[in-house]
């Protein structure tokens, strides 16, 4: 074999060592890409799921606002009514003293 015909033969073995190198990058990219694709599947699984939960604990706190809301205004008027009774009660009692 001449050393131009050698030189052929190494260009051309490089040439289909570096076609399998990039099949090989390629297939090892493919893998990598699956697999973000895969864990970015679950934490949006994640994101969606305490989303939820974040929604939920709103709306009972919404909720809960309103039932002390309420309660706030039975007992300021539990207590005027009480200061109303006691003041009439203070009333009687000064009457039945004179």
């Amino acid at each position: 074999m001449t050393d131009e015909q050698n030189e052929t033969r190494r260009l051309a073995i490089e040439a289909l060592e570096i076609a399998r190198l990039a099949r090989d990058e390629a297939a090892a990219s493919r893998v990598l890409a699956a697999g973000a694709s895969h864990d970015v599947g679950e934490v949006k699984a994640e994101l969606k799921a305490h989303t939820r939960v974040l929604n939920a604990l709103r709306e009972t706190q919404v909720d809960h606002g309103q039932r002390l809301g309420r309660l706030e205004t039975e007992v300021r008027n539990g207590f005027a009514m009480m200061a109303s009774g006691m003041a009439r009660i203070s009333e009687l009692l000064e009457r039945g003293d004179s």
